[in-house]
C-alpha cells in the first residue's frame, strides 16, 4: 500500500480500528509460513446444504433450460467473459490451465502465483498487471455452478469432466495461502459458496479425489475467513459475504455455526434498513447482500432452523423498495456486478433478487423478466405484485419515488436525499445528494452515470462518482463530498428531506450542506405542475455561479432552441426541458472526464451520452427548470 493510502484511511479510523489493523498486520506476518499447505486442512465429511436444489432444477421451464444450456455450451467451448471483458479463448481440451487463475485478460499479464504469500501482493496499486477484479472474477468459480446445473439437466455432455478439471487445476495452482485468490475474504467466501452449490448439485457424481480437494479448499477457507474479517470501516457487503461463507461452510461440514448465524442476522439488520433501502446507497449492493442472505436462509430452513421473522421482514422490505424503483431498476451508486449465482450479464439483477426473495417466502412481488438460476433455486413470487403508484418516501434510506402519469406517459421519478454511503469511508457511495432520475414508459431518460471501473479507473473512477456527473447542482465543478481514494471519502455532505406534500400536486423538498465551504446550502424542490415537473434549485446564503446537470441515457438525442431542449428517442419526441435561460450546453463523450457526458451501463463499459448543463447564478430565490414529457 502507498503512504497516501494509509494516511487517507487513517483519517477515517477510530482508535479501536487502528488497534485492530495493527493486530491484523501481526497476524498476517505470522501466517506467512506457519499456516500454509493443504496438509494442514484435511477434508471433513461433506453434507448437503440446500436440500432439493437439484430437483428444483429439473423443474426448469424450456426458457430456463435453454439459458443454462447456452451458458454452459459457451463455457465448454472455452469462452468466458465478465465485467465487460472477454478472456482469451481456450481449447475445450484444456479449459483450465494453471495460469488461468492469475491471468489479466486485458493486459495479458499474470499476477503472482503459488510462490508468493497472498498478503505480499499489492493488489491495490499493482496497476502494471491490470485490474485485480478481473482475476478475482474467474477465481470465484461461479462458472462451475453453471456447469453443474447443466450436468443435472443434460448429463454426459462434458460438464462433469470440466468441473473436475477446474477443481484440480485451482487446487494445484492456489495452495493456502499463496497467490491472489486468497487475498480478500469476499473472494474466499464466494468461491466456497460456489463449491458448496456444486456439491449439492452433482457431488454424488464427483470422484473421491475431487471431493477431497473441495473439502480441503473449504477447510482452509473456514480457517482463513474468521482470521481476517472485514471490520470497522470495511464492514460493508464484504462482511456479509464472509459471514455467509463461514455459515455455509459450517453447514457443509454438518454443523450450524450459531455465533456466525447471529452475526449474519445482525449484519442483515444493519445493511438493509427498515424501509428496505440498502445502507450502502446502491440497489445492486443491497441485492448482493439480500442474495447472500437468501442462500443462508435456505440452508437454515433446510436444517430445520429458519431465520427469524424480523430477518424475513427486512428482506421483504428490500424487495418492496426494488419494486418501487423500477422496472428497470436505476443504477445508483456503485455496481461491480458481484453476484452469488449468475448465467452471465443480467438485465436487472436487483429485480431478479427481489423476485427470488418473494418466491422464497411465498409472497407476491416483482417478476424477473429473463430466465435465471435464482428463480429455480428460490422459486418465483406467488403472484405479480400490484404496480406501485403515487408518492412513496423511504425515510431511513433517504430516497423518495413518485410513479404515475404525465402527459399520458408512465413516469417514474427518483429523488436522492440520503447519506453519501455506509460507514466512515462510504466506500460505494456517489456524491449525488438531491440527484434525480427519470423513466418514461419504462425507458430510462435521466440517469445516474454508473460505475465504469474501480481500481484501474483512475480519473474516470473519480468522474463517475463525482457530483458534476450526476443530475444535481454543483459549484465550480466540485463534488459535494471530498474524495480521498477510489473507495474513501473524507468530508461527507449531509442531506435530508425537509418537506413533503402528497397528491395530486405532490412536492418533495430536500437540502444538503456539502457546499458549506462556499457559505451556502443547496435546496432542491421537485413539484408536479399539471402535466410537467418543476425542479427548483436554491443556494441558501448565495448567490453563486453554479451548474445544473441533466445526464441523458445513451441512445437519446437532444437539440437546443433558446432555453428549451428537446429530447428525442430516434425520431420520436420524448421530453422537453425548459431551463431558466439559454445558458445551456449539450455535450457527449470526450477524451477527458468532464468534457461531455458518459454513462456506464455495465462494469468496464462506458458509452458517450448527452449531458445537459445549465450555468448561471443561483441564490435564495432559486431557479426553475421545467420537464415536460412529450404527449
Amino acid at each position: 500500500m502507498t503512504l497516501a493510502w494509509y494516511l487517507n484511511r487513517l483519517r477515517n479510523m477510530q482508535p479501536a480500528e487502528i488497534v485492530h489493523r495493527l493486530h491484523e498486520k501481526r497476524k498476517r506476518l505470522a501466517s506467512r509460513t506457519r499456516d500454509e499447505g493443504w496438509e494442514r486442512y484435511p477434508a471433513m465429511p461433506l453434507h448437503f446444504v440446500f436440500g432439493g436444489v437439484a430437483a428444483s432444477l429439473r423443474a426448469a421451464t424450456a426458457a430456463q433450460r435453454g439459458a443454462i444450456s447456452a451458458a454452459a455450451a459457451d463455457l465448454l467451448a472455452g469462452n468466458f467473459s465478465a465485467l465487460g471483458r472477454a478472456w482469451p479463448k481456450r481449447s475445450p481440451e484444456a479449459l483450465f490451465p494453471p495460469e488461468l487463475w492469475r491471468l489479466d485478460p486485458v493486459s495479458s499479464q499474470t499476477w503472482p502465483g503459488p510462490d508468493t504469500y497472498t498478503f505480499d501482493i499489492d493488489f491495490r496499486h499493482g496497476g502494471a498487471r491490470g485490474d485485480i477484479k478481473l482475476v478475482w472474477e474467474i477465481n470465484r468459480l461461479q462458472v462451475l455452478v453453471v456447469l453443474a446445473a447443466h450436468e443435472v439437466l443434460a448429463p454426459a455432455d462434458g460438464a462433469l469432466r470440466a468441473i473436475e478439471a477446474a477443481v484440480a487445476s485451482w487446487h494445484a495452482a492456489n495452495p493456502p495461502f499463496r497467490g491472489v485468490g486468497w487475498a480478500s475474504g469476499i473472494e474466499v467466501a464466494l468461491r466456497a459458496i460456489s463449491l458448496i452449490l456444486v456439491l449439492d448439485l452433482v457431488g454424488d457424481r464427483l470422484s473421491a479425489t475431487i471431493r477431497r480437494m473441495i473439502g480441503e479448499i473449504l477447510a482452509a477457507s473456514a480457517w482463513w475467513l474468521p482470521r481476517f474479517p472485514s471490520r470497522f470501516s470495511s464492514a460493508n457487503n464484504h462482511l456479509v459475504a464472509e459471514l455467509a461463507g463461514e455459515y455455509l461452510i459450517g453447514m457443509a461440514f454438518g454443523r450450524e455455526p450459531t455465533a456466525v448465524r447471529r452475526a449474519l442476522l445482525d449484519e442483515i439488520d444493519k445493511q438493509i434498513l427498515p424501509d428496505g433501502v440498502g445502507a450502502e446507497q446502491t440497489p445492486t449492493y443491497a441485492a448482493f447482500t439480500a442474495e447472500l442472505s437468501l442462500f443462508c436462509a435456505l440452508a437454515a430452513r433446510n436444517a430445520g432452523h429458519p431465520f427469524p421473522q424480523a430477518s424475513t421482514e427486512r428482506l421483504l422490505a428490500f424487495a418492496g423498495w426494488i419494486d418501487w424503483l423500477g422496472p428497470p431498476t436505476p443504477r445508483l451508486g456503485d455496481d461491480d456486478e458481484g453476484r452469488v449465482v449468475t448465467l452471465g450479464q443480467e438485465a436487472d439483477y436487483a429485480r431478479s433478487v427481489a423476485a427470488a426473495v418473494c418466491g422464497f417466502f411465498g409472497r407476491p412481488g416483482p417478476v424477473a423478466e429473463t430466465p435465471d438460476l435464482r428463480a429455480l433455486i428460490f422459486g418465483v413470487p406467488s403472484a405479480a405484485a400490484r404496480r406501485p403508484a403515487g408518492l412513496r418516501s423511504f425515510p431511513q434510506g433517504g430516497m423518495s419515488v413518485w410513479r404515475g402519469q404525465l402527459a399520458g406517459r408512465e413516469v417514474s421519478i427518483g429523488f436522492d436525499h440520503g447519506p453519501l454511503g455506509y460507514l466512515s469511508i462510504a466506500a460505494h457511495g456517489h456524491a449525488d445528494a438531491l440527484a434525480l432520475t427519470l423513466t418514461l414508459d419504462g425507458e430510462p431518460v435521466l440517469v445516474d452515470p454508473g460505475t465504469f471501473l474501480y481500481k484501474s479507473g483512475g480519473a474516470w473512477r473519480d468522474w463517475f462518482r463525482s457530483t458534476p456527473a450526476h443530475n444535481t447542482l454543483n459549484i465550480q465543478g466540485e463534488s459535494q463530498s471530498t474524495m480521498v481514494g477510489p473507495f474513501n471519502w473524507s468530508h461527507k455532505a449531509r442531506a435530508e428531506l425537509t418537506n413533503i406534500a402528497r397528491e395530486p400536486d405532490w412536492l418533495l423538498e430536500g437540502q444538503h450542506d456539502g457546499y458549506r465551504r462556499h457559505g451556502v446550502l443547496h435546496r432542491r424542490t421537485l413539484q408536479r405542475r399539471g402535466e410537467a415537473l418543476a425542479v427548483i434549485d436554491s443556494l441558501l446564503g448565495g448567490p453563486l455561479r453554479a451548474e445544473i446537470v441533466f445526464q441523458l441515457a445513451p441512445g437519446l438525442s437532444a437539440t437546443a432552441e433558446g432555453s428549451v431542449v428537446a429530447v428525442h428517442r430516434g425520431a420520436e419526441p420524448w421530453l422537453t426541458i425548459e431551463f431558466p435561460d439559454a445558458a445551456v450546453s449539450l455535450a457527449a463523450g470526450g477524451e477527458t472526464p468532464g468534457a461531455g457526458g458518459w454513462v456506464s451501463p455495465h462494469f468496464g463499459t462506458k458509452l458517450p451520452a448527452t449531458r445537459l448543463a445549465w450555468r448561471g447564478v443561483v441564490g435564495d430565490l432559486g431557479v426553475s427548470t421545467i420537464l415536460t414529457p412529450a404527449s
